[in-house]
């Protein structure tokens, strides 16, 4: 007679996906790539690269975060994939940093909004609390090991949003920063767990690590929001090929929405319940299949596997 499987409780670990997680070490060539690179689109492509602005930073204080948190690892899979994760994480900086590097040759200079990001990251989440705040050290790096499992909900739903997004590839963007951005998304797909995983191996005891899940997605959800927006408001206002500076509009945002070049805030906002629920594990989150058939497919990670094949076998 069959039986059911026990109940799973908020301290039981979750089974992580069987799937090895590795960087791939791809490169894109930007030099035919337009500023407006969705034609005729300068709002939906400028909201898209605001995360041209976030994740350098973002990405290496991911790095760094973990690397104080590796010694608080005690098992072996989950180390795995926490260093290929902060591989993964290393690389999408690198490649993220080149399209900034790109828009300052085509006229939009960033670095008044990224110095901002780079204080945000460095200074008020870096390896001491800020301002003097009385907080043990190990209660702080569980703070932002909490902030980052967050932030990782929402760049597995961005994830599994482009990988879909059929708007996109109707709009006829350029096909390099489009295989950057999926790529990327794929990839975030493939770790979606890793980040919730490290917080909940890492995080302490319930009721508390519970109540501090609750605190990083409360702080997490508005400070993305405002800077996605305050990112998307810059880049407009600074880009040389409009006629006049222009303003982020929300009824423009909307109209990108509806021909699915970028996700609803709908979309985006569902992700925050279903991250508070105890039950919930990321491995929920998007297609693993997807993901994987994808990076199978990419342009960039496809000449980066060659490239590895080639060096194996010289």
């Amino acid at each position: 007679m069959s039986t059911s499987p026990a109940p799973r409780t908020p301290d039981t670990p979750h089974p992580r996906d069987c799937h090895p997680i590795a960087p791939r070490r791809v490169a894109f060539d930007w030099r035919t790539t337009p500023l407006h690179w969705i034609p005729d689109e300068p709002t939906a492509t400028h909201v898209i690269n605001v995360l041209h602005l976030l994740l350098p930073a973002g990405e290496r204080w991911f790095v760094t975060v973990f690397k104080e948190a590796l010694p608080l690892v005690r098992d072996e899979e989950l180390l795995r994939d926490v260093k290929g994760f902060m591989g993964q994480e290393a690389t999408h900086s690198v490649q993220h940093a080149y399209v900034l590097d790109h828009l300052a040759h085509q006229g939009l200079d960033t670095g008044r909004y990224t110095r901002h990001i780079d204080f945000l990251f460095a200074y008020l989440l870096g390896a001491k609390p800020p301002l003097g705040l009385p907080l043990p050290q190990q209660e702080w790096l569980r703070f932002r090991l909490s902030l980052i499992a967050a932030i990782e909900q929402f760049t597995a739903v961005l994830g599994n949003w482009v990988l879909a997004a059929d708007g996109l590839d109707r709009a006829a963007p350029d096909p390099v920063m489009l295989d950057l951005l999926r790529w990327h998304g794929a990839e975030e797909v493939e770790h979606r767990a890793v980040a919730f995983d490290m917080y909940q191996h890492t995080g302490g005891e319930e009721p508390a690590r519970y109540l501090r899940r609750i605190l990083g997605m409360s702080v997490t959800a508005p400070v993305l929001l405002y800077l996605w927006v305050c990112g998307a408001a810059y880049l407009l206002r600074h880009d040389p090929q409009l006629a006049l500076p222009s303003r982020y509009s929300l009824r423009e945002h909307n109209r990108a929405v509806r021909r699915g070049l970028l996700p609803s805030w709908r979309e985006l906002g569902s992700a925050v319940p279903r991250y508070l629920r105890r039950s919930y594990h990321p491995s929920q989150e998007g297609s693993l299949r997807t993901a994987v058939a994808y990076l199978a497919s990419s342009p960039a990670a496809r000449a980066a596997a060659g490239a590895v094949g080639r060096a194996a076998l010289s």
